[in-house]
Formats: C-alpha cells, structure tokens, sequence
C-alpha cells in the first residue's frame, strides 16, 4: 500500500524475542495534520501520553512503533525511554523531535530493551522506502495477530486522485473504549485540522468503538490519522464538494479494520454482528448490544453452538437499558428464538443451533420501545483464547 510522500520501514530489535519484525516507522516527507483519539483507561502508557500531548501541538513528521513491550506501568523511566526514542529518530531524520510520535504495544510492566531498541533505530531509518508500503509496519506491529489487518481505498478531490491506507493490530485486550489495539490511517490527501478530528473521532465511535473481543480495554488503545496533502488538492473541510466521497471512503476503511480485528480475535472461531433496535435512543441500544457481545455466557455459548438465547435476554435485562421483557423479539439471523419475551417453539432450537454453527452470523434484538438501533461486532469465547492467554509473557 503506496502513499504518496510517505515512506516506510521495519527491521528486527528482539525487542521480546528474535526472529521477527518488531520495529517500525513512518515518515511523512512533508509536515502532516494528524488527528488521533487515545484510549480512556485511566493507566496510560507513555507513548500514549507522550503523543497525545505532541499531537496537540501541531504537524507530525513521523511515527516509530515496537511490537512486543508496551512501556506501560513502568514510571518515569517509561517515558524517559519514549522521549530517548523519539529523540534518535528526530535525529537521524534531522527533524524536530516534537514531530515524532511513538506508539507501542505487548506486555505490560515490563522496561523497554533500550540497548536493543536503540541500535535499531539508524538501520530502520536507512531502510525507509516507499517500496514496500505500509504494509511492512502492519506485519511489525503484530502481536498475537495472526495476520496483518489492512486496507486502503482510492478517491477523488479537485480533479487530484488521493489514497486513503490503513493498518491495525488488535486479538486480544480488545474493546477499545476511545477512544491492545493500534490503527494507523495515512493519506495523501490534503485535510483541514479541525474536520479532520471532527470526522476521524466519528469514524473511530462507527468502527474501532464498536467491536470486542474480550471486553478489555487497554492502556495502549491508540487510532492516528495523517494528512499530508501531496495529493496536491484544494484542503478538504466540511463544506468541501469532496467531502462526503473522503468522509465514505475513510469510514469504510475504519470499518474494514475493525471487523478485521475482530476476525482475528484471540481464539475466535466465529464472527458475530450483534444488532439492537427499538430501544429508546442509539446510545441504549449500543449499551445493550455491547452488554451481549462481551458476556462470557453469551460467547461461550456461540463457541459451543448452544442456542441459549435466555444468556442474551438476560445481558440486556442487566446491562441498563430499558426493557419491556414482554415485548423483547429476539432472532439468529433470520430465526425468531423469541416473540414477545416467550420462546418462539416449534422448530426454532434446532433451526437456531443450526444457524451457531456458521462461522458469520447475526443476533438481532427489537426492544420495540423506540428508534433507537446500533450494531456491535463480536466474537465467540473458546479454550484457546485461554491459552493463548495463560501463556502470553511466556
């Protein structure tokens, strides 16, 4: 994934392990309006702290990210050791240090290998190229991802074509609230600051804002965009003829990585779209749908293909949304498994065991109380989540 005037890189610093790509960076070869939301855990790492505080000051030049150590719950020495990193790569591209950002993600408490980290930092600016795109960083800042989540998607804006790419990471310790889960989104396009928050911080609560995995939130969770207008268009604002054609194509690339996480969930076998309608307003009904998607009971019933539809009405009795309970309708796709609070009879447990035996499928719930609706994406709980959990720093 090309973008024009920004280059790319990744090399090896064994940061946790040899044998793998965990140390990356992005240049943008002209200054970039950046817009990021960071995640809402009250512990915060320090490279969230550090690059909220940088991306309030202005345009960004560059970003290095680690996989492998998240520099979170390590004090003052954390941030010294961000402030050291950022220090070199501004060095090394004979920038400002306050236009580099840092981003990190892996195991929590631990002190960053500095003396690893910091060797590899001229041999990853040296290698910087177009060349390989940004997909070299998406396989960088993979943990226990299985593949490099990405996209990119191509429009039009006074007559000058622009790219829109993006990356993540994110199986486990993943229900962002933004807002560990990093998303990256890069664009040649040229944007105003203040429609660029406007629409970036939209296009996270549609996407990265609704899926989970485990229902974690971490003190990682970082979504950065940056436009650095080598597309050479007109800056696009709210009342720009282009606008609604970028603000699609970045929602739909927003999207695209979200589900994306979710696909690759620690252990997931199923993909699981969990839709509320009636409630009184959107805001319920994305309560509601998320007290579903992240109850243990729920998704281990997913992960046995156990038609328990009484687990779901009894997440959105608990999850403080308003309810009626006799008017509650309750579907797997397109079998109804409840009618007004009641189990619907008939056939419908075997046709509803049958529809959990799918890799994709959909729960809807109509509260019928109001036009309320929202959509969270899930999914299922099983033994290797467990595993892979148990023996994460090992």
């Amino acid at each position: 994934m090309k973008v024009k005037g920004f280059l790319f890189s990744a090399v090896e610093a064994a940061i946790k392990k040899p044998g793998r790509l965990d140390l990356a960076l992005i240049q943008s070869l002209q200054p970039a309006t950046a817009a990021a939301v960071f995640t809402t855990n009250s512990v915060k790492a320090a490279p969230v702290l550090l690059s909220r505080e940088r991306v309030a000051l202005g345009p960004i030049r560059a970003l290095v990210v680690n996989s492998g150590n998240a520099n979170a719950c390590t004090g003052r020495q954390g941030m010294e050791d961000a402030l050291e990193t950022t220090r070199l790569v501004a060095r090394y591209l004979e920038i400002n240090e306050e236009e580099v950002l840092v981003a990190s993600t892996g195991v929590i408490g631990q002190p960053l290998p500095m003396d690893r980290l910091s060797v590899a930092l001229h041999p990853l600016v040296s290698a910087l190229s177009n060349d390989a795109g940004l997909d070299v960083v998406a396989q960088a800042i993979m943990n226990t991802d299985t593949f490099p989540q990405m996209g990119c998607r191509q429009g039009m804006a006074d007559g000058k074509s622009y790219t829109i790419a993006g990356i993540a990471k994110g199986a486990g310790m993943i229900m962002p609230n933004m807002a560990t889960m990093l998303a990256f989104v890069v664009t040649d396009a040229a944007v105003e600051l203040e429609w660029l928050e406007q629409i970036f911080t939209a296009g996270c609560d549609l996407s990265f804002n609704a899926i989970t995995v485990d229902g974690d939130t971490s003190t990682n969770d970082t979504a950065l965009i940056l436009a650095n207008g080598a597309a050479g268009n007109e800056p696009l604002g709210g009342h720009s003829e282009g606008a609604p054609e970028f603000v699609a194509l970045l929602n739909d690339l927003l999207l695209s990585l979200a589900l994306q996480i979710v696909r690759d969930g620690e252990g997931a076998t199923k993909f699981v779209s969990i839709t509320v309608t009636g409630a009184l307003n959107d805001l319920q009904a994305k309560k509601g749908a998320k007290a579903i998607a992240n109850s243990s009971l729920v998704k281990t019933a997913f992960y046995g293909q156990d038609a328990n539809w009484g687990r779901i009405l009894a997440a959105i009795g608990y999850s403080g949304v308003t309810v009626d309970q006799d008017q509650i309708d309750l579907h797997f796709d397109d079998v109804q498994m409840v009618k007004n609070g009641l189990f619907a009879g008939g056939d419908a447990e075997a046709r509803g065991s049958e529809v959990l035996r799918r890799k994709e499928f959909c729960v809807t719930v109509d509260l019928k109380l109001g036009m309320g609706c929202a959509t969270v994406y899930t999914s299922d709980l099983s033994h290797d989540y467990v595993s892979i959990n148990a023996d994460y720093r090992t």
